[in-house]
């Protein structure tokens, strides 16, 4: 591939991925450009070039298979045009939150953007001590944001259905189905857990109690389409510093169940508070009550200045859906928190804790609190009552 005219699709090095940039204009002609590919996902190829004056783009290509897997597990294409679209339309609510995006080709399956390199990835950030003060508020107002905005409250209900057709997803809402909501419930040989393991693990695949619980939350996933989602939204899709966040990633969106953005966010404070010890574990929880609260408050302010629903007037209605979205998202946190335990695709979090015997015992306790995260969600009142439930599991003997 040497022309931005290519018509074919085929994935791109270093080389092919430079000029292409050179063929689309992005720098000057002449201009000395080093080309890295940065991807550390399982399923794109991310390229950060640069000129000699430090000025850069990311280029994101999508590749037809997973990469944890192979080409034996095939994967569509046109999520990177579901990501372009997604990034666009967020980029109307929330500018300051997303990367911009300069270009996309359907063929291709790649979008070109905004270098970020400035900033740091949260999960790595996190894992090495450090601490973004404005993360959760800046994600708070992302996930009510996009969320309202998109939502039968905020979005004519026409309108809704119109933009519900660009983002129907289902190879990618195959994965969560399965590697999220599925396969860590069952003996699958997707699962991925160290043989110390295998008591709690089978305990969990015996729990017919929580495989119901289990079972209601991945009914709301497949058929409440409540709002568009980001699909994905850990602390690996998030790019900060002190002062700034944007958020990465949204390939795997669609419109499903408010709830599941903001659990998802949820588990990963948690996957993280559950590895520190116990004089630095506040500064990490506190991102789990700051998120809940900026979220509620600006999805509030919206709901009384933005709403398109007359209901959104009925007193007790705004209650009812930030105490249902509260419920549901504590319940998706835990599927969350086992899934990155025993399933498929785990995080550095938990993997990198040394001593094993320590890891071991850190995983089992994580498991715990995804069955109770999950089994006890409705009885949660707010965030606090979850800080109380990690702290009493962390304390328990394994």
């Amino acid at each position: 591939m040497t022309t931005a005219a290519t018509t074919s699709y085929e994935p791109l090095t270093e080389t092919t991925a430079v000029s292409l940039a050179r063929d689309l204009q992005f720098f000057k002609e002449g201009a000395l450009l080093q080309c890295h590919e940065i991807g550390d996902g399982n399923l794109n190829l991310v390229f950060h070039i640069r000129d000699e004056n430090k000025t850069g783009i990311i280029i994101k290509q999508a590749l037809p298979y997973a990469k944890v897997v192979g080409e034996s597990w095939p994967l569509t294409l046109h999520r990177a045009t579901i990501e372009g679209n997604y990034l666009k339309n967020a980029a109307a609510l929330v500018p300051n939150l997303v990367p911009k995006v300069y270009y996309t080709n359907e063929t291709l399956a790649i979008t070109i953007m905004e270098d970020l390199s400035h900033l740091e990835i949260v999960r790595n950030g996190f894992n090495h001590g450090k601490d973004y003060p404005l993360l959760s508020k800046h994600i708070g107002e992302y996930l009510a944001k996009t969320l309202f905005y998109t939502s039968d409250f905020g979005l004519n209900q026409q309108e809704k259905k119109k933009l519900h057709q660009k983002f129907t997803n289902p190879e990618l809402c195959k994965i969560t189905e399965d590697l999220v909501f599925t396969d860590p419930f069952f003996d699958s040989e997707t699962n991925n857990f160290e043989p110390e393991l295998l008591e709690e693990v089978e305990s969990l695949w015996n729990d017919e109690q929580l495989k119901l619980e289990v079972a209601k939350l991945k009914y709301k996933f497949l058929t409440d389409g409540e709002a568009l989602l980001h699909g994905d939204l850990h602390t690996g899709s998030i790019f900060a510093n002190e002062i700034d966040t944007k958020v990465i990633d949204p390939e795997f969106a669609y419109f499903g169940p408010i709830g599941f953005d903001v659990g998802q966010f949820f588990a990963n404070i948690l996957l993280q508070a559950i590895t520190r010890e116990e004089e630095k574990r506040s500064v990490i929880i506190s991102h789990l009550h700051q998120v809940w609260e900026s979220f509620t408050t600006t999805f509030s302010d919206l709901w009384k200045t933005a709403s398109v629903e007359k209901f959104t007037t009925t007193p007790g209605y705004l209650d009812y859906v930030l105490k249902k979205v509260f419920a549901e998202s504590i319940g998706f946190a835990g599927c969350e928190v086992i899934r990155r335990t025993i399933g498929l695709a785990h995080v550095a979090d938990l993997d990198t804790i040394q001593p094993y015997a320590k890891r071991i015992t850190t995983k089992q306790k994580a498991l715990k609190l995804g069955k109770l995260l999950i089994s006890e969600a409705e009885s949660f009142k707010n965030t606090k009552e979850i800080e109380l439930l990690l702290e009493k599991v962390i304390k328990e003997n394994f």
